[in-house]
């Protein structure tokens, strides 16, 4: 009978453990740089905390300038363009298609 409590006690913290270390990865999901209204707007958890005050670097290299000028580490350009979200893993979205 202590050995099942053991391994159950064992499992369940396994699983806490788990879900803890998920967490700050669903919420990097959400976070990134987007253009709204013109204009480029942080975000956070999925929602808008204000404006860029400054470039971004992405995980991937790409950086994101002040007026939504996009710059890849091989150096391609683009711009950010009205409900575009560029990750902070460097992806970019489009969520005009999403609700936001």
């Amino acid at each position: 009978m202590t050995k099942f409590r053991i391994v159950t006690l064992a499992v369940v913290g396994l699983f806490l453990s788990v879900s803890f270390l998920g967490a700050p990865v669903m919420a990097a999901e959400k976070d990134g740089i987007m253009m709204k209204n013109g204009k480029i707007q942080k975000l956070q958890e999925g929602k808008d905390i204000g404006p860029m005050d400054r470039m971004t670097t992405m995980a991937n290299g790409t950086k994101v300038m002040m007026n939504g000028k996009i710059i890849t580490k091989d150096g391609q350009q683009s711009q950010l363009e009205e409900g575009q979200i560029m990750m902070l893993d460097g992806r970019l979205i489009d969520a005009r298609g999403m609700g936001k």
